[in-house]
């Protein structure tokens, strides 16, 4: 007999979202397995996350109906899993959807032999049959038929599946030329609308810090210029929200107006830091406008009131995609004057872009009366608060917000905004005093204060790791450093076998195979966030141990990186790093100036750290005020130029070591 819909209990909001389905699902468990072998029953596995559209859609068509369900409860053990919560559950059988289909996305169906083998794979299945593809329904009945009647065949389709794709090995490589790795950007960049590919266009936020990198250390000029063009077409069209900041997932179209509206912390962090970034490198008022927006989006919106941030909002609302953020010239009337309401309309290209006449809001020039436009934006805010807000995914993934943390600490210095470090510290504390287990395993999720199940994979260590050596670097807490260490000392341990990186540790839960993954895609993966964690802490240790880490980890990634770079972007920007030096900077006693000039100047990722005297970190040894003044030591393995005291001098010795 089919157990009961188990999800109530989840801390995931996803799952929870489906805690009042009639289909039976159970998360994922070896217990859920054990009722498979003991029914001799096929696993449907559906794979999905709180901000997709198609899942919500798939939920809505079959699992809210009771047909559907009774049959699925007849026939399966359905297993409902969050990718964002279980990535390495996501990652193998991504693996096996994209070489069964050719293709992937969200959500993903799946169907497994009670020892969790796939043998047939899918997306979204419409609950009934359109344009040649077949409904669910019939996929259901066809693979009931299938599993009485060629079971062996299903049999070995798994155990083919599982041997070809679990013996696939990471290649190892020589670190890329990064000059070639520019010129291959170059073919791919659209000289028109800016970005990289065609429609959709996601925003390629880690390859933008690899170009600004190169640019710093080269000077090279194009490199700067597909920055620009690609920052300036994200910002200005309608994909960023005109109104409240912060960036949807993408672009449907390659010229950066239509968005899928969802709004993902990992974007919007990784956004962040570009756009700071860039400031740094062009003093162009747009870029610091936009980090300053976005980092206020994250703190207003995104902020759980235990101090961490929320993974998503979603793009639906009262089940229209994107009503919570478009216009109609109508509804612009409604809200202003006459004459302000025709002035916005021509200001933000109000078209009627989508059905219903709607439109989202673009800002293709800066209005030619700032103050008028700051007015009306803050009347068109209000009255949006109105309407239905989208939904929150309010849980708390260690790994985006090691993102968010390196983001808003460095955003908080330069861009003189303390309430952006003290953000940045507070969501430290709460991953810390969470997530983190005595025994220093550090776990993936949280919500509302309580520690989910699932394990950390490589990608929250290293993300968070980092994110606590910036906030070493920015408030001279010791106790970053100290945490930091731990985490990435345990990286070594349980995450680095015969030479190679996994994406789970040795002592996770055993899967079908141990996933690996150097791309980076939506996020940074594991391996990258790794190289850049070890290439700083190598740079405040001396450590060669850290060191060779670092390269080992870089090196996964340098086959991708060769042929696409696009999908290589935060290896390539911490290859930059090394290139540049790397630097190290020890800023001894309190100086906001100096540690300002620092991040400013230095090559982005350069490792920093400002504190007292004596502070315990190997780089502040032997190091001391100047005549009783802040100091700052520019130092290149351990090696230090003589330390100056003024904004200036640093700077003038930052410039002179690039």
């Amino acid at each position: 007999m089919a157990s009961t819909n188990e999800l109530g209990r989840s801390t995931s909001p996803y799952l929870r979202q489906h805690a009042g389905n009639p289909v039976a699902w159970r998360e994922w468990s070896e217990g859920a397995f054990a009722e498979a072998r003991e029914r001799d029953v096929p696993v449907f596995l559906s794979v999905g996350y709180s901000a997709c559209h198609w899942c919500h859609v798939m939920a809505h068509e079959s699992f809210e109906d009771e047909a559907t369900a009774a049959y699925l409860n007849e026939h399966f053990v359905n297993i409902k899993v969050d990718r964002e919560e279980r990535p390495d559950v996501d990652a193998i059988y991504m693996s096996a959807t994209v070489a069964m289909t050719g293709h992937g996305g969200w959500p993903m169906s799946v169907f497994l032999t009670p020892d969790a083998e796939p043998f047939f794979c899918g997306t979204y299945f419409p609950a009934d049959s359109r344009s040649g593809m077949a409904s669910f329904r019939q996929v259901l009945e066809s693979l009931v038929d299938a599993w009485r009647t060629k079971r062996d065949q299903i049999d070995g389709i798994g155990r083919r599946v599982v041997e070809q794709l679990g013996a696939q090995q990471v290649q190892q490589g020589e670190l890329v030329d990064l000059d070639r790795a520019v010129a291959l950007l170059r073919a791919d960049f659209d000289p028109v609308d800016a970005g990289f590919g065609s429609a959709p266009k996601f925003p390629p936020s880690m390859v933008l810090d690899f170009l600004l990198r190169h640019h710093r250390r080269t000077g090279s000029e194009d490199a700067l210029a597909m920055v620009a063009a690609t920052c300036e077409r994200m910002a200005r069209g309608g994909m960023y929200d005109q109104l409240a900041g912060g960036f949807a997932r993408y672009s449907v179209d390659g010229q950066w107006i239509v968005p899928h509206f969802e709004k993902m912390l990992y974007d919007n962090a990784l956004l962040l830091d570009v756009y700071t970034q860039w400031w740094t490198v062009s003093e162009n008022p747009l870029a610091k406008r936009i980090a300053e927006e976005t980092a206020d989006f994250l703190l207003a919106e995104l902020r759980t009131e235990e101090g961490g941030f929320a993974s998503a909002l979603d793009a639906d609302t009262e089940g229209e995609e994107g009503k919570y953020y478009v216009w109609t010239p109508d509804q612009l009337r409604e809200a202003l004057t006459e004459d302000d309401a025709r002035w916005v309309i021509d200001l933000c290209d109000v078209t009627g872009t989508f059905e219903h006449g709607t439109s989202v809001l673009q800002l293709r020039s800066d209005p030619d009366d700032p103050d008028r436009w700051q007015r009306i934006r803050a009347t068109l805010r209000a009255k949006r608060a109105d309407r239905t807000y989208p939904g929150r995914d309010d849980k708390v993934v260690a790994a985006w917000n090691g993102l968010a943390i390196t983001a808003l600490a460095r955003a908080g210095v330069i861009l003189a905004k303390s309430e952006y470090v003290e953000a940045a510290s507070r969501a430290a504390g709460l991953v810390r005093d969470v997530h983190l287990g005595d025994d220093g395993r550090l776990h993936r999720t949280s919500r509302d204060g309580v520690r989910g199940t699932a394990h950390g994979v490589l990608e929250d260590y290293a993300a968070y790791a980092q994110g606590c050596l910036t906030l070493l670097g920015v408030t001279g807490n010791i106790e970053w450093f100290e945490t930091a260490k731990a985490l990435l000392d345990r990286v070594l341990e349980q995450f680095v076998a015969d030479g190679s990186y996994f994406d789970t540790a040795a002592d996770a839960e055993e899967l079908v195979w141990r996933p690996q993954d150097p791309t980076d895609n939506a996020s940074p993966s594991g391996v990258s966030l790794a190289a850049e964690a070890f290439t700083t802490l190598a740079s405040l240790t001396g450590s060669v141990r850290y060191e060779s880490a670092a390269e080992q980890a870089l090196k996964a990634s340098a086959t991708i990186a060769a042929r696409a770079p696009r999908f290589a972007g935060r290896a390539l920007a911490v290859a930059e790093t090394i290139a540049s030096g790397p630097l190290e900077i020890a800023i001894v006693g309190t100086s906001p100036e100096l540690s300002r000039t620092a991040l400013a100047t230095a090559p982005w990722g350069t490792a920093i750290v400002h504190g007292e005297p004596g502070l315990g970190v190997p780089l502040m040894e032997g190091r001391g005020l100047v005549d009783g003044r802040p100091a700052a030591y520019v130092c290149q393995k351990f090696t230090c130029r003589l330390p100056v005291v003024l904004p200036e001098d640093l700077r003038r010795e930052l410039t002179t070591a690039n």
